[in-house]
């Protein structure tokens, strides 16, 4: 079986060149969406605005951990205030528990 160049050719749809025609595009169209701001188009307009909104983050973010320190401080020696309390309260109506006991074990 000998293959003469004349007789054998490869298949049209593989070895075919691009076609020169556009693909039909679809009736749909996509908006673009805006693009997102580079790092330097950022910096030419808004750096100065950037600066003074994230310093005054800052200062706020500071007195909320002030004030967040003074109500820990407060809270914590509310505990130790009920701590003390809860103590006396436990003194003085001990000795109605111990006379209960009491009262039960003579019945």
């Amino acid at each position: 079986m000998c293959f003469c160049s004349r007789e054998w050719s490869p298949p049209s749809s593989q070895f075919a060149p691009p076609s020169k025609t556009r693909p039909r595009r679809s009736g749909v169209r996509v908006q673009r969406l805006p693009r997102r701001k580079t790092r330097s188009e950022e910096s030419k307009g808004g750096g100065k605005a950037m600066e003074m909104r994230n310093l005054k983050l800052y200062m706020e973010n500071v007195s909320i951990l002030e004030e967040n320190q003074k109500l820990r401080r407060k809270a914590s020696l509310l505990h130790q205030e009920n701590l003390a309390l809860m103590s006396e309260l436990q003194k003085k109506f001990s000795h109605l528990h111990l006379l209960h006991t009491c009262l039960k074990t003579a019945n």
